[in-house]
């Protein structure tokens, strides 16, 4: 049984007991209206409600099937890809969280601008003086680097994820990966590390049993965004609430 056959088979268990507790939840609400009107409930009616000891069991046997598959070790190339994106985009979202942060900090400092472009008086340049010796309407080195860092990682970050989402969907590569694997008789998710370089795109993998990095390269040629794309993008997304 895959591991796929085993989560559908929890599924259906789960979907038995859910029926269940479905059922009494109308016989609850119909029982109830009854009762206020003087209706008799007969005895077992609710017995549709109940959840048998079988349904426990087959429950219980798929969850022990479940928890006791590898879903860890990736079968093969596509696999592999999808538990690297799936793991880049986690690390992406902490980066914007941190990128949040660093822009919310410049930007505030930023804000000093409306105020320098009315300050034409002397009062107000003086405002405006006393307002830029404080940290929140200023800007310093650290919290320069601590943007340009941020700004650096979500670049990383959704570079890496973006190119293990293109490689899971490019059969080619994956075909190529998965004989590789077979050719060499070794598992594809026994990999010990995998890199990505986007200028020269380039895959390497490394494998316990191999003993160098094996690579793979020249295969997202077309799914490369520019920096123009990727801000026209933005702006779409901004307008509209969804990719272009």
């Amino acid at each position: 049984m895959t591991g796929q056959e085993k989560i559908d088979q929890l599924i259906s268990t789960l979907g038995a007991i859910k029926n269940r507790v479905t059922d009494n939840g109308y016989h609850t609400v119909g029982a109830v209206g009854y009762a206020a009107l003087g209706g008799v409930v007969v005895d077992d009616a609710f017995d549709d409600g109940l959840i048998t000891q079988q349904e426990l069991d087959d429950y219980l046997d798929a969850k022990d099937l479940v928890l006791g598959h590898d879903y860890e070790t990736a079968t093969n190339a596509q696999q592999l890809f999808t538990q690297e994106y799936q793991a880049a985009m986690n690390d992406l979202d902490e980066a914007i969280d941190v990128l949040a942060d660093a822009s919310a900090e410049i930007l505030t400092a930023t804000g000093i601008m409306e105020t320098a472009a009315t300050a034409d008086t002397s009062p107000e340049q003086t405002a405006l003086q006393g307002m830029m010796a404080t940290d929140e309407y200023s800007i310093d080195q650290a919290e320069v680097d601590a943007y340009n860092q941020a700004v650096a990682q979500v670049e990383n970050y959704a570079q890496q994820a973006g190119a293990f989402m293109a490689a899971a969907n490019n059969s080619e590569l994956t075909a190529s990966i998965d004989s590789y694997a077979t050719q060499n008789n070794f598992v594809v998710g026994s990999y010990t590390a995998i890199t990505y370089t986007q200028s020269v795109d380039e895959f390497v993998i490394n494998w316990d049993n191999d003993g160098f990095g094996s690579g793979w390269q020249g295969y997202l040629e077309d799914d490369m965004k520019t920096a123009a794309e990727i801000y026209a993008a933005g702006e779409y997304v901004e307008e509209y609430g969804t990719m272009p």
